[in-house]
């Protein structure tokens, strides 16, 4: 249960200044609540005052600079008693599992009315969790087909393997004409998927769930 308030302060942070504008003005014509600011960045805002008055952020996620997404795990981390809710073009399982598990109570469409925007944040400023009814969807879908977040694609598991054999990053880049970059991009996901911070708990993992063989591989 949150606080009990007579204001709620909101925070904005949208790089489209029309768009951002025009939520200022329509949430900031409700009496029950306030705009303290509204930024065009993560970084504008993180940096600003008015982020220690603010009880409640509207966040996008295709940002400049830093993401929304990285922008929510810096909210929980610095100011975690600021309730995080995503507004985004962004419906893919991707973004939304990453941006949930980052620490955001809500995510709605950009697409969403100013009524379901401001209804949405009274919502979630009384412990709801308010989400765009087909983004809810999937969320429900990703259970009833197992965790999506631990399927690991077929490039994955074939650098999972290459990792089991303990060659550099490299060197496995070399091997599936990658870039360097490429390969650390795709073992930043499976450490994610997994859920794991290193070669040799991914690895581990990846025996205990049967993705790679054991008995293939040398150290």
């Amino acid at each position: 249960m949150k606080k009990q308030t007579a204001v709620i302060n909101v925070g904005i942070i949208e790089d489209n200044r029309y768009m951002r504008d025009g939520w200022k003005a329509f949430i900031g014509s409700e009496p029950d609540l306030n705009v303290v600011g509204a930024f065009g960045s993560c970084e504008e805002a993180f940096a600003a005052d008015e982020m220690n008055r603010i009880h409640l952020l509207i966040m996008d996620i295709g940002l400049p600079g830093m993401s929304g997404i990285d922008g929510v795990r810096y909210v929980k981390k610095h100011h975690p008693n600021i309730v995080v809710i995503m507004a985004t073009v962004f419906d893919d399982d991707q973004h939304i599992f990453d941006a949930l598990k980052a620490g955001a109570m809500g995510y709605l469409e950009k697409k969403v009315s100013p009524d379901e925007l401001i209804t949405a944040i009274r919502d979630a400023w009384q412990g709801g969790s308010p989400i765009t009814p087909n983004i809810a969807r999937k969320v429900i879908q990703s259970f009833h087909h197992g965790d999506s977040e631990e399927q690991l694609t077929d490039r994955e598991l074939e650098i999972l393997e290459k990792l089991a054999t303990g060659v550099s990053y490299n060197a496995i880049g070399k091997e599936i004409y990658l870039s360097i970059d490429g390969v650390r991009y795709h073992i930043r996901n499976i450490y994610r998927k997994l859920q794991v911070n290193s070669r040799s708990e991914a690895i581990a993992k990846g025996i205990s769930r049967k993705l790679i063989n054991p008995g293939v591989f040398f150290y």
